[in-house]
């Protein structure tokens, strides 16, 4: 018999393996849900079961009865007692599990976390995944790499009474995170007051020039020094990078005074170093040749002296050797002086006998001629014509007067 015909008994749906639902025959399984235990269930899942089932489970945990198909009446006339607990029990679990969760969190690479445990002081997280009690445990980040700027612009008094207007900027890190958290509630208002502290400090033991001109960099250092003095000693945690004086001048009202007055000293310095400048061209110049004037007198009076010596040790040995043969002394000076007083001059004394004429030839004075205007001007034998003529009228005269014992002097000109 087929399973769809009328009768058919306990003949089962193919698809469902098991009774029909809510059928009217006395074979298949009446009124309420089939569990399907005794069948192979092979179609998709009914939701609205499903949903019915883990609202079952529920109540069963909870405690509560199962309600018959009736109405709204216990099964069997008696039910489970309810347990008090597990209602709270399943908020408890999960609450624990939110704040379980609650207390994952991440550091950055560039922060530090500061871990505080109902206000105390636990220690320093690293970066990376981090896990601490919520509600218990306070974690405060601290960016530790940024580089932060402050900057001032403050009217003071100068050393020397007069007001000056400096702008400043200071650039700073983190360099404890513990200190900077704890130590001062405010630490940038701290810096800011220290600024101005240490500023007005220097500024006050410097004069008004000093800081418009080239004290801006003496300074820069001093304020940078004594400011990090400061903050080490309140605690802050904070490392300062640069200290850059940012301009500095002269109030309103009066700085056109200034700039006048900046000018002129400019005009001065400038004026200043063109007369270092020629008085450093000058004076070695100078000093060179009076070296060199002192030098010469000294090679002159040196010369001078020697001369003398010479002089004085020649007269001396002579002296010594006159004083052994004074004729021939007497006759070697004369000599010598005839030749130092006629060697000066171009006139020629010749000594002629009557028979033996003698020629003169001025040797010395051809050849420096020659070597003035040239051999090739002159005759094939190199003697001076007029010379010649000179010589031959003398022999010719001296043939003609008489030998005697002291010979005629005669003197010819050139």
């Amino acid at each position: 018999m087929a399973w769809n015909e009328p009768g058919g008994g306990n003949q089962n749906d193919p698809w469902s393996g098991g009774g029909r639902r809510g059928g009217s025959d006395g074979g298949g399984n009446r009124g309420g849900n089939n569990d399907n235990k005794g069948g192979n269930n092979q179609g998709p899942p009914d939701l609205d079961e499903a949903l019915k089932k883990f609202q079952e489970k529920l109540s069963g945990v909870l405690g509560g009865g199962k309600k018959s198909g009736g109405g709204g009446k216990k099964g069997g006339g008696s039910g489970k007692p309810r347990n008090v607990f597990a209602l709270p029990g399943l908020l408890i679990i999960i609450a624990l599990a939110i704040w379980g969760a609650m207390g994952f969190y991440v550091v950055d690479q560039s922060e530090r976390g500061v871990v505080l445990r109902f206000g105390e002081y636990q220690g320093i997280v690293d970066p990376g995944l981090q896990w601490n009690p919520p509600l218990i445990d306070d974690v405060r980040m601290v960016n530790v790499t940024r580089v932060r700027s402050l900057t001032q612009t403050q009217s003071m008094l100068t050393r020397d009474e007069n007001i000056v207007e400096v702008e400043i900027s200071a650039q700073y890190q983190v360099a404890d995170p513990r200190d900077f958290v704890l130590n001062v509630r405010n630490p940038e208002m701290s810096l800011d007051n220290a600024l101005d502290s240490a500023l007005r400090h220097v500024v006050g033991g410097t004069d008004m020039i000093d800081i418009l001109t080239s004290g801006r960099e003496i300074l820069g250092s001093s304020v940078s020094s004594r400011l990090q003095s400061y903050l080490d000693n309140y605690g802050t945690g904070i490392s300062l990078q640069t200290i850059n004086i940012e301009s500095t001048s002269a109030p309103e009202p009066v700085i056109d005074a200034f700039d006048d007055v900046i000018r002129a000293r400019e005009d001065r310095q400038r004026l200043i170093n063109q007369g270092l400048a020629y008085a450093n061209a000058i004076i070695p110049e100078a000093q060179g040749q009076a070296q060199r004037v002192v030098e010469q007198g000294q090679g002159y009076r040196e010369s001078v002296v020697a001369e003398a010596q010479g002089q004085a040790n020649r007269f001396n040995s002579l002296l010594s050797e006159y004083r052994n043969s004074p004729d021939i002394m007497r006759e070697r000076m004369y000599l010598d002086a005839i030749e130092e007083v006629f060697g000066e001059t171009p006139k020629v004394l010749l000594d002629v006998s009557e028979n033996a004429p003698m020629m003169y030839l001025p040797l010395e004075q051809l050849n420096r001629r020659q070597s003035a205007s040239g051999a090739s001007q002159q005759g094939s034998s190199g003697v001076d014509p007029q010379v010649l003529e000179s010589l031959s009228s003398g022999s010719s005269s001296q043939s003609s007067n008489s030998s005697s014992s002291s010979s005629s002097i005669r003197r010819e000109g050139r």
